[in-house]
């Protein structure tokens, strides 16, 4: 058995008696029936998937991945692919956006260079398991070998179950590499069977002739390869990158060990696609932590069938959205562990009409 078949075998449904129970918890609280919200929604979740009557939420972690991509030769990207390595310096230092609203969450950034083009200077924070020197150019043919994709998903599984022994409640996803959004609007075309146009954006902000140009790479990417929606291997390996397979082990891995996963945008978005394909009941233990502006992203997860919890215009990607997430998710499982029910507070419940 392959480490992702053992993983996948790991992956069961949330009992229902669980989430039955946390219900009648929720209604037992203080308010009006629901007057919470998706609040209460996320809070029963959480219950549901850690199986605790009294979840905690005290040790977080983002999965930052960084990667490159030889698409970036095709002029997709408003930024040249040294960015990537220069943001990743970045996080080490704590100066990005990732590193303050993980701060305010009281999260640690994992930051892991998973097939950065150049080699980076060896760091205590960061983690080192490359891929290869970024994927090929999907242009001109297939992203990367099979074997390389397995090893992505494979890398994104290690690197969680090392953090878990850490300790982590709560998991988010994030990722850098310069000109991601294009192999990831691929990944959506072929899962969803959406049109192109539909779902590719302006990712770092390219002008419309970059972005006609992009649509037509994707497009010729999606010709020369031919991926398969049902073979997931088999799609990332042909219009993938290797923070997109990472991630999409995070996902399965955190899944496996009923650890809630916040899925940040666009790119998190396309390795959850990935997993969800791979194996369907990982999307109980996902919870989608904004709607990005990136207009793939929206079809994203109404073909996985999860709800974002905010729509805050965000692109910027690097796990910022599952950070903000963390503070709402937090509110909800504290208004569930903390809020008085009508007993304890002696407070008449709502009349029989």
């Amino acid at each position: 058995m392959t480490k992702i078949e053992s993983v996948m075998d790991r992956i069961s449904g949330i009992d229902s008696a669980i989430l039955d129970k946390a219900q009648r918890r929720l209604d037992s609280l203080t308010k009006p029936l629901g007057s919470l919200g998706k609040l209460e929604e996320i809070a029963k979740q959480i219950v549901g998937i850690t199986g605790r009557d009294r979840p905690v939420l005290n040790d977080k972690a983002i999965f930052t991945f960084a990667a490159d991509h030889g698409v970036v030769e095709e002029g997709v990207s408003a930024y040249p692919k040294e960015v990537t390595a220069q943001m990743v310096y970045n996080f080490l230092r704590g100066g990005a956006g990732i590193n303050v609203l993980a701060r305010h969450a009281g999260a640690r950034v994992v930051v892991a260079d998973v097939g950065v083009a150049e080699d980076l200077v060896p760091h205590k924070k960061l983690i080192i398991k490359k891929i290869g020197r970024g994927t090929n150019n999907i242009a001109k043919g297939q992203a990367m070998t099979r074997e390389m994709a397995i090893r992505a998903i494979e890398t994104g599984i290690e690197i969680f179950e090392s953090e878990k022994a850490k300790g982590i409640d709560l998991a988010g996803t994030g990722e850098m590499g310069i000109g991601n959004t294009t192999p990831s609007t691929a990944i959506t075309a072929v899962f969803t069977g959406s049109p192109i146009e539909d779902v590719t954006g302006r990712g770092t902000g390219i002008d419309d002739a970059s972005l006609s140009r992009k649509i037509n790479i994707i497009k010729k990417a999606l010709k020369i390869n031919s991926p398969d929606p049902n073979d997931p291997i088999g799609v990332l390996a042909k219009v993938g990158g290797f923070e997109i397979g990472a991630i999409c082990g995070v996902i399965l891995a955190s899944s496996a060990t009923r650890v809630p996963i916040v899925i940040d945008g666009f790119i998190s978005g396309a390795a959850a696609l990935l997993a969800f394909h791979i194996e369907p009941r990982v999307k109980e233990y996902m919870i989608a932590s904004h709607s990005s502006v990136e207009s793939g992203h929206k079809i994203i997860l109404e073909h996985i069938g999860i709800e974002p919890i905010m729509n805050l215009k965000l692109r910027l990607g690097e796990g910022t959205g599952s950070a903000i997430a963390m503070n709402i998710i937090d509110s909800s499982v504290k208004i569930y562990n903390e809020m008085a029910t009508f007993e304890e507070a002696s407070v008449s419940q709502k009349k029989a009409l």
